[in-house]
């Protein structure tokens, strides 16, 4: 039986940024539940043992006492099991105001109509939780990247893939640029194997061609810089939360050039560790 798997109950006062933090551990590879009731939290025991990562949200919405959370998360621990919990906080005027700009009502207005009142019954009925925390962050000056940020640094996996998807497009002018590429790059300045006669015909996926292109000096300068920007601008995606990007690689006629810079910015893309995709939109459109 493995214990390499992973528990993390999110708890913490409503308002904090539960709800991000939970997408946040879903990006990265972890089986969520929001709302879990505590009774129902020895249920998955079998998914920790079997390896696996599980997060989820345990808080004052289910209605149960949470020592019952409280119990089962100490005998986890006791069982050798990686049983963790992160505890959010936040300052009243803060959640306060954050309550009126989305105008929610709090879970325990039903009980304590004020919201002060309800913000402070919340954090007693909380206590078992906090107390048996292994992290507390207060979010009162947090930005959301800052979250994000926090989250992804404890409780990710360097081996895990980023959760940022990359789909590269390799596209011809001529038929128009992509309507969903984030970014486009221009390769119609490199030398083309369109005028050279035994390439003309073969696309670039064609080894040959491939080696004409990539043999030119100017394409070699080409992608050094593109891939410094890209490995400065990628980390910046990620913080703000971006999960999908399409880089669109353009020439004439989308069949030589195009073709062979999508073919090696996917490989690169994937050997930085990001999930990417590759696709030539105009391959097949004829001679360019």
């Amino acid at each position: 039986m493995s214990l390499s798997g992973r528990l993390v109950v999110l708890s913490g006062v409503s308002g904090a940024g539960k709800t991000l933090a939970l997408q946040t551990l879903e990006d990265i590879g972890y089986f969520c539940i929001d709302n879990l009731p505590p009774s129902m939290l020895e249920l998955l025991r079998e998914r920790v043992q079997s390896g696996q990562r599980v997060a989820v949200v345990i808080d004052t919405r289910a209605g149960e006492p949470l020592e019952r959370a409280e119990t089962t998360l100490l005998e986890m621990r006791r069982d050798g099991l990686s049983a963790e919990v992160l505890f959010l906080d936040c300052a009243d005027e803060v959640l306060i105001r954050r309550f009126k700009e989305t105008r929610r009502p709090h879970p325990l207005a039903g009980i304590e109509p004020s919201l002060p009142k309800a913000i402070r019954k919340e954090r007693e009925l909380l206590a078992p939780l906090k107390a048996i925390a292994d992290q507390t962050f207060d979010t009162t000056l947090f930005r959301p990247q800052d979250l994000r940020e926090a989250i992804r640094g404890l409780y990710g996996d360097a081996k895990v893939q980023s959760p940022l998807r990359v789909r590269v497009v390799s596209f011809g002018f001529k038929y128009g640029v992509p309507a969903d590429a984030d970014l486009v790059f221009d390769v119609r300045f490199l030398r083309n194997p369109h005028y050279v006669p035994h390439l003309k015909p073969k696309p670039g996926t064609n080894d040959a061609v491939r080696d004409y292109v990539l043999s030119d000096p100017e394409t070699q300068e080409f992608l050094e810089m593109v891939r410094n920007f890209l490995a400065y601008l990628l980390p910046r995606y990620e913080r703000e939360g971006k999960a999908y990007l399409t880089v669109g690689l353009g020439c004439t006629g989308g069949r030589h050039r195009s073709v062979v810079l999508g073919e090696e910015l996917g490989a690169w893309f994937a050997a930085q560790g990001y999930r990417a995709s590759v696709e030539h939109r105009d391959l097949a459109r004829g001679e360019a």
